[in-house]
């Protein structure tokens, strides 16, 4: 069972979360200010923490500051209101994994826990090759074979399939790909992820056999 350190003020908020991932299968601590919430996050014994960026006592930038300077490696999820993006640049670079914006979708949060802890536990440092079924990724290469046929792809292409090979097995929301791919959020008006997961669906998805993309109704794509 994998341990959550939630570190959030407001209760609403911290039951949700908690709520969510205990019905997920997680074992959540949950205090409400930066002052414990650091003190939590220096015993190094959760496998990831969310994190609120604005916290009585102590802000979130602080606590994870101070964590990265203690060589403290605990995947961090960052959760605030500030959106901007500037605000999102300082949470990543001060050592955030990964960062959401207020409110946030239940299943999303732990859509991006289960993609942090996979991260974490599946990918070692000397990992080459992903494998899927019989679709096979080279990260060395970029060469990317389904059923020992290489299938060419265009630099987009790529990066989009070797983000869901990574994660396979785990729902992608539109918002988590776009970040991953481009770098930043999701912008419902644009038809961008479409063109681009249809060109891709042409070619590692062949007509008569079943698709390894999947669209799951109203929150991503999961690849099976």
């Amino acid at each position: 069972m994998s341990h959550v350190l939630t570190v959030e003020d407001d209760p609403l908020t911290a039951n949700e979360i908690v709520a969510k991932l205990e019905q997920c299968g997680f074992a959540v601590e949950w205090v409400d200010n930066g002052r414990d919430g650091l003190a939590r996050a220096m015993g190094d014994n959760h496998d990831i923490i969310t994190l609120d960026r604005m916290l009585p006592g102590m802000d979130g930038l602080t606590i994870l500051t101070a964590m990265r300077a203690a060589e403290i490696k605990t995947p961090v999820l960052m959760l605030s209101a500030l959106g901007d993006v500037d605000e999102r640049v300082r949470g990543l670079r001060a050592g955030g994994d990964d960062y959401i914006t207020k409110p946030f979708d239940p299943d999303e949060l732990s859509a991006r826990i289960d993609v942090l802890l996979r991260r974490r536990s599946d990918q070692q440092p000397n990992d080459t090759t992903l494998e899927v079924g019989s679709l096979r990724v080279d990260l060395m290469s970029r060469r990317v074979t389904l059923n020992e046929v290489e299938v060419a792809l265009l630099p987009t292409e790529y990066r989009i399939l070797e983000f869901m090979v990574r994660n396979s097995g785990q729902t992608i929301t539109r918002s988590m790909l776009f970040e991953a791919v481009w770098g930043y959020h999701f912008d419902p008006g644009t038809n961008l992820i479409d063109v681009h997961m249809g060109r891709l669906r042409r070619k590692i998805d062949p007509q008569g056999l079943e698709p390894l993309i999947q669209t799951v109704r109203g929150r991503g794509y999961i690849l099976t």
